[in-house]
């Protein structure tokens, strides 16, 4: 079976075109994603996709075909999610303005056109599930609809049911209805840190020790595992960061702002850590500053669930 075509818009560092690639079937061909660091990290890892860093506003169908030299079969993506979590505490407090007021809310209703131009066989939008709150779901339903897909399906995921060692869960928004057969065994923290070495002692990518000052050592050191040495306050409830993990247990939810603390050592983990912890590859690397790594890191799609729901679609509808 020859690979399938795959335009991955706000493609972030590759998240979810990794999990389509490894599955065997699928070879992304575009990226669109106007962080640059983020595009940057993508073209390192995927050299074959053209990589493009620009505003998705400016991007219409006919640009994709052209660069793909055809229309892509599958088109996957994950527009911000920040206009709709709960852990926004400046989020729009009228739903629908999320999706239409919203500046970046409206970048959803960017990647439904790009949709509507391409027709590709199959989409699939990932978001957090507040995306369906109150009359948002129909409001989606009617916007793909007038986008030419009379069936639209909200398929809620867990990532941590199919190999990944953090909690994640996220609907994923397609044409066709998405459900893999979850694993059997859940890999907990320390399944997914055994057998890297200290930070900095070895080359691998991204996997530099993360300074702190003495005063934080000293508080970090007295934090028992899974409480928190931060607070703050989003939308709807109090957020932990700087959470002392549980090594026998799946980690909590890996965000571009959160940090952990290494459930053996008195330290916070670094990018390859957390990279592991949404179970990337040591070789899928990360550029930019610290910080943008980390965000590259928390708001991808984890790989394993990507492969998951690629190896689904190839199964149920591609063959």
């Amino acid at each position: 079976m020859r690979r399938l075509l795959v335009v991955d818009l706000f493609s972030g560092a590759g998240g979810f075109s990794r999990g389509f690639e490894d599955s065997g079937f699928f070879m992304t061909r575009i990226a669109i994603d106007c962080d640059r660091s983020a595009a940057r990290s993508f073209k390192t890892n995927f050299p074959q996709a053209a990589v493009l860093a620009e505003n998705i506003k400016d991007i219409d169908g006919s640009d994709i075909r052209y660069l793909c030299g055809c229309s892509p079969e599958i088109v996957i993506g994950s527009p911000p999610c920040e206009p709709f979590t709960g852990a926004n505490p400046r989020r729009e407090r009228d739903p629908l303005d999320r999706l239409y007021k919203d500046p970046m809310g409206t970048l959803t209703l960017d990647f439904i056109r790009i949709v509507g131009e391409l027709k590709p066989r199959i989409f699939v939008m990932e978001n957090v599930p507040a995306i369906m709150d109150g009359p948002l779901k129909q409001a989606l339903i009617t916007e793909f609809r007038a986008a030419g897909f009379s069936k639209v399906f909200f398929n809620v995921l867990r990532a941590e049911d199919y190999g990944t060692p953090s909690h994640r869960k996220r609907v994923f928004i397609s044409n066709v209805e998405i459900r893999p057969r979850p694993r059997r065994k859940r890999v907990t923290v320390e399944e997914a840190l055994r057998n890297l070495p200290p930070p900095g002692l070895v080359e691998i990518p991204n996997h530099d020790p993360v300074p702190l000052s003495d005063r934080k050592l000293r508080r970090i050191a007295a934090i028992r595992r899974g409480r928190a040495l931060y607070y703050y306050e989003g939308a709807t409830r109090r957020l932990p960061n700087y959470i002392k993990l549980d090594p026998r247990r799946v980690a909590p939810t890996v965000l571009g702002s959160s940090r952990f603390i290494h459930p053996y050592e008195n330290r916070l983990l670094t990018v390859r850590e957390q990279a592991r912890l949404m179970g990337f590859p040591d070789d899928h690397v990360f550029l930019g500053g610290r910080d943008e790594q980390f965000n590259q890191v928390g708001e991808a799609v984890p790989p394993p669930l990507a492969k998951a729901i690629a190896l689904y679609l190839v199964e149920r509808y591609l063959r």
